[in-house]
């Protein structure tokens, strides 16, 4: 059953590189929704800065694709709201089986994400454009949710192996 987990482990390589790209998108995501809004801002008081129309509706989406993206990169953290007030109170194996049961249904919520958001970005998104921008259209507004839903997916698999994982191999404890 070892050499099974063992084998499995040599993907965690693939989990982190994974997740420093979507960081990296955040980041880069962050930094243009800065540049646009203060060169928007500026714009507005400095004859010669232009105030693009576009400016509005691209911090939008790009301030979507980083709270969507953000909430996947919690999940391989653990970082994300939970309560844990009692979980000093209760036994181990419910405390694992309710995080287990927590991940499948977070585990479902991604795979909504994943399939509706597809949907509706190639449905009703590639149907209209941005009203400053009539040649670009929705689908890019609506995307960010079925590639949060595929991050989701991708670290959730990540923390479901890690406690598939647990309840066969007891980790050593460190000094």
């Amino acid at each position: 059953m070892k050499t099974i987990f063992q084998k499995i482990d040599r993907l965690k390589p693939i989990y982190d590189v994974t997740y420093q790209a979507v960081l990296l998108i955040c980041k880069l995501l962050l930094i243009a929704d800065i540049l646009i809004t203060g060169m928007s801002v500026l714009g507005r008081y400095v004859p010669f800065i232009p105030d693009p129309a576009w400016s509005e509706e691209v911090v939008l989406t790009l301030m979507a694709y980083m709270a969507v993206l953000s909430a996947a990169l919690a999940i391989r953290r653990g970082a994300h709201i939970r309560m844990t007030a009692l979980d000093a109170y209760l036994p181990k194996k419910l405390l694992r089986f309710l995080d287990l049961m927590a991940d499948l249904c977070v585990m479902g919520l991604a795979v909504v994400m994943l399939v509706v958001g597809w949907n509706y970005a190639v449905k009703i998104g590639a149907k209209g454009t941005y009203v400053s921008m009539p040649k670009l259209s929705r689908f890019w507004m609506y995307f960010p949710i079925p590639v949060a839903g595929f991050a989701m997916i991708v670290f959730e698999l990540e923390a479901l192996y890690g406690h598939v994982k647990s309840m066969f191999i007891k980790e050593e404890k460190k000094a």
